[in-house]
């Protein structure tokens, strides 16, 4: 009995470490103005059109990326999930238009509803001839979504948005299996 216990525990610390690393590697290499499309990855919007903290986060690393590499056009990746009044993509643009970037350099995805999805719509917006993107998400989310862009034949650099606080464990964990997921089925 004492056997196959130390096993199924050794085997969930090992996923736990292996899952740790995979989210930290996730985080590099570091974006630096050389690819000329951002992806910013949607996330929930609160009633009244808001957006969440993971959202508002994600928001602010985008708008200082925009204002430190002025020739970078962001695609805003997310639609209106069942609980939402508006598409993230809206609330992600009218933010980014009320903080002076310009309306140019915005292109809207607003029917993704997965991070797969967010990449796949988005990189049916842009030049065929694209081959790398910057990624700009949650920093527990970087890993997944530089798999998925490799899957779809993008090479990726990011942007690392923080994890609020007050969710940090619970999406963590969450993540650990979504990477689990798509390193074994691919989305």
């Amino acid at each position: 009995m004492l056997i196959p216990l130390v096993v199924i525990v050794s085997s969930l610390i090992g996923i736990w470490v292996l899952t740790s690393n995979w989210l930290e590697s996730g985080q590099n290499p570091k974006a630096d103005g050389t690819n000329q499309y951002a992806i910013v990855l949607g996330a929930k919007v609160k009633k009244g059109n808001i957006p969440s903290f993971a959202l508002q986060y994600r928001l602010e690393a985008a708008l200082a990326y925009a204002q430190k590499y002025t020739h970078v056009k962001l695609v805003l990746s997310g639609g209106r999930g069942p609980d939402e009044d508006i598409e993230e993509a809206v609330v992600m643009r009218d933010f980014l238009l009320e903080n002076g970037i310009a309306e140019d350099r915005l292109i809207l995805e607003d029917k993704a509803t997965s991070t797969y999805e967010n990449l796949l719509f988005s990189q049916e917006l842009l030049p065929s001839n694209i081959d790398s993107v910057t990624l700009i998400t949650s920093d527990y989310h970087l890993q997944r979504s530089k798999v998925l862009a490799s899957k779809l034949g993008w090479k990726s650099d990011v942007v690392a948005a923080k994890t609020p606080k007050v969710v940090e464990f619970k999406v963590r964990t969450r993540e650990r299996v979504a990477l689990l997921k798509a390193y074994i089925l691919g989305n």
